[in-house]
């Protein structure tokens, strides 16, 4: 009977996350990985055949993890704005993990309309249509500039350039996104 196997796949998985998570995605490989569960490398890369695959896992776990951050609740009175004011205080909350998501070349040759055709964003964006009585390109054309501006604040709050104000965000964030329907209804 060969023996029970004691790191788990799901474990390794966790602990990148974890050490993304804590210190940074340039601090992942199988010694940190190990330190965090208390084990030599091996049985972390038993499971996986190279880092990148660690890597890999770790970054769906942190897009789950954000996806779930980030999503408004169902008593948010206007779900696009908290979706917005989510996205800039993920980023000033997890600084590790938004870098990892939105500063590592996952999206190397990648054009801003490929990333909004995201099938992920077609619940939002059926919403907003709806919300905003428009259909779905008028809403993904709206939600693309509202999207440009959180994450320029998230990512100054994600490299520290600046301090989180919350009623500032959400000012500048209500300001942008009612300032985009007024500019829709004048056209």
């Amino acid at each position: 009977m060969p023996p029970k196997v004691r790191i788990t796949k799901k474990m390794v998985e966790d602990a990148s996350f974890e050490v993304i998570r804590r210190s940074g995605h340039e601090n992942l490989n199988a010694r940190t990985i190990a330190e965090y569960l208390k084990c030599s490398t091996q049985p972390v890369l038993y499971s996986f055949k190279t880092v990148d695959e660690i890597r890999d896992a770790a970054y769906k776990l942190a897009d789950d993890y954000h996806t779930s951050f980030i999503m408004p609740k169902e008593d948010d009175k206007n779900p696009m704005l908290a979706l917005g004011l989510n996205y800039v205080r993920f980023g000033y909350e997890e600084k590790n993990l938004f870098r990892f998501l939105f500063q590592t070349d996952k999206f190397g040759g990648m054009d801003i309309y490929t990333l909004m055709g995201n099938p992920e964003l077609s619940a939002i964006m059926e919403m907003m249509a709806k919300g905003l009585d428009c259909n779905i390109g008028e809403a993904r054309e709206m939600f693309l500039t509202f999207f440009c501006v959180a994450h320029g604040l998230a990512s100054l709050l994600a490299n520290n350039s600046m301090e989180y104000d919350e009623v500032q965000c959400e000012k500048m964030l209500s300001n942008l996104f009612y300032g985009i329907i007024a500019a829709r209804k004048g056209r």
